[in-house]
């Protein structure tokens, strides 16, 4: 009777206290995740619309990756999320999920600064 007890605390435990997720976001793109080592640039937002049409713009930057390794990893995890890759260049990359697009540019190499864009598409 006591195994059961501790197993039921135990349970009751883990349902209060769920693991700690270490993934962080793009803050104002909830649903757009941040590579290690890439940090978002303070006030650097832009962000306007409503429940139809929404523009949506932020900086991230680095001095430890290039924009070849955020382009990989935004190319490996973005589709998990429902994103599509639509084009590719050497200095941009371009989604598209639900009647928006996603655009991910460098905008500076050293150090790394990337521009990131969503759009209502009209």
């Amino acid at each position: 009777m006591k195994k059961i007890f501790y197993i039921f605390i135990c349970l009751m435990l883990l349902a209060v206290c769920p693991a700690q997720v270490n993934a962080a976001f793009v803050e104002g793109l909830e649903d757009i995740p941040l590579p290690e080592g890439l940090n978002q640039v303070e006030n650097g937002n832009l962000n306007f619309g409503n429940e139809e049409i929404r523009l949506i713009e932020t900086y991230l930057t680095s001095s430890d990756l290039s924009f070849g390794q955020v382009a990989s990893f935004y190319k490996e995890t973005l589709p998990q999320m429902g994103w599509l890759l639509k084009t590719q260049r050497q200095r941009k990359i371009l989604f598209e999920r639900e009647g928006e697009t996603l655009e991910i540019s460098e905008e500076s190499s050293n150090p790394l600064i990337v521009r990131l864009t969503v759009k209502s598409k009209l």
